[in-house]
């Protein structure tokens, strides 16, 4: 039996507080609804909200449990369709935000029924207690927004596994119990009897129940951004092995070039038929074209553009480049293979689609401009880009679609390492791709 009983929260105050917690994860999540709809599901959910709870009021006891499963439907409607969620997610997010709606309602009458014992008095609708609730929703709810805006991208969706959906409710069922187990039964191990004192261990339990959620979710965004990380630098990696490749195969080409040359010049000192005079000129053409190497001042862009070149004369395509390639001379070999390559694989991509010969243009361009070190690729496009959740361009690479986007998030995260930018921009069918580094940081390789 509880003794010094204190007085329940009232329903008016469980459903603000129920409602304020949907609207903090609805402004933290990505949200894939307009805003106007946001308002005005929040507002039917904020009606739904009080009619439930004052309907559960009206009940008998044991429909208890029944009205709090009621109101976390509410919850978990306002949440799915305040912001567009998935349902797994909308699971995972309504879950998270009942824990913080019991946190927050259990704190504030728990200091309001402190105060009321110290006065004498309890009165749940005067002005001292409006304030109060106004002051420490804002708070609470304040410093929730302020934790959970980093434990959730606003650019992309939150795509909890089934697992990990699973644990969220398991940990929500959890605390529920164990936060109001003195309200069932003080005759346990766990329970208190003594009115205050269960406010307090409902307090206690609910805020390690939030806190247990919030780690959750922390470890999820570090395991998934490390997944993210270890593919980039797999694709660094792949993106200097072959330049690695390109250059041994560049080499062996140059030597064979060189002995071919030798060999077509003692052939004409020997024969000399005037109808194998043309072969011999095409012979020493097509020997001249796989010799040919760009000189950029810089080797290792030097094998990027001369293997890249060959594979768009292998597909018909017209590249262009006029580069400066002493202005990288302190990037990393690796760094500039896997910015070039990525960037100049975007563009062969994009223009082997096009079935007229004469639009498969790609340009590319090295200088320095006002104490930047500009590179730009253009390339000529005929159809219509795809974007994922946070902006990022889409391949449409078949042998690899889990990695969608990589290539772009690999540039920009080379860019990031030297106090770079990277900018997109397409104008009249050319999509522009240009990376700006900062040469005052003197291109220090991280």
């Amino acid at each position: 039996m509880i003794t010094n009983a204190l007085p329940d929260i009232p329903r008016s105050y469980t459903a603000i507080c129920e409602w304020a917690a949907c609207v903090v994860y609805i402004a933290v999540l990505f949200r894939r609804v307009p805003p106007r709809r946001s308002v005005v599901v929040s507002a039917i959910g904020l009606a739904a909200l009080i009619a439930v709870q004052y309907f559960d009021g009206s009940m008998p006891i044991w429909f208890w449990i029944v009205g709090m499963l009621l109101a976390f439907g509410c919850m978990y409607l306002t949440i799915l369709f305040g912001a567009g969620t998935g349902k797994r997610e909308g699971l995972y997010i309504t879950a998270r935000a009942f824990v913080l709606a019991e946190l927050v309602a259990s704190l504030h009458w728990q200091i309001v029924t402190f105060i009321g014992m110290r006065n004498g008095r309890f009165a749940d609708y005067d002005w001292h207690a409006v304030l109060l609730l106004v002051a420490t929703y804002a708070l609470c709810f304040g410093l929730a927004w302020l934790v959970e805006r980093g434990n959730f991208s606003q650019t992309a969706p939150t795509l909890p596994t089934a697992s990990a959906a699973t644990a969220t409710v398991a940990i929500t069922i959890v605390t529920f119990a164990m936060s109001n187990l003195s309200f069932i039964s003080t005759n346990t191990p766990f329970s208190g009897s003594m009115g205050q004192e269960i406010f307090y261990i409902r307090t206690l339990v609910d805020f390690c129940g939030f806190a247990i959620l919030y780690a959750q979710q922390e470890q999820a965004r570090r395991i998934e951004a490390s997944a993210e990380i270890a593919s980039i630098n797999a694709q660094l990696e792949s993106q200097h092995q072959e330049y690695l490749q390109s250059k041994e195969n560049i080499e062996s080409l140059g030597r064979l070039a060189h002995d071919l040359k030798h060999q077509i010049a003692a052939l004409r000192a020997e024969v000399d038929p005037e109808h194998a005079a043309a072969g011999f000129e095409q012979l020493e053409k097509s020997v001249q074209r796989y010799s040919a190497q760009q000189h950029t001042g810089n080797p290792v862009l030097d094998v990027i553009l001369t293997t890249k070149e060959r594979t768009c004369a292998d597909r018909g395509i017209s590249f262009t480049a006029v580069a400066d390639g002493s202005l990288l001379s302190n990037m990393s070999s690796m760094d500039i293979a896997s910015l070039f390559g990525n960037a100049i694989d975007n563009a062969i991509e994009a223009t082997s689609k096009l079935a007229d010969p004469e639009q498969r243009l790609i340009k590319l361009a090295l200088f320095e401009q006002n104490s930047f070190t500009v590179v730009r690729i253009e390339n000529y496009y005929d159809s219509r880009l795809k974007k994922d959740a946070e902006g990022n361009l889409r391949t449409t690479k078949r042998d690899d679609q889990h990695r969608h986007g990589f290539g772009v998030k690999s540039i920009r995260h080379i860019a990031q390492q030297y106090g770079g930018e990277v900018t997109i921009r397409t104008d009249d069918h050319w999509f522009v791709l240009t990376v700006l580094l900062p040469r005052q940081t003197g291109l220090m390789a991280m």
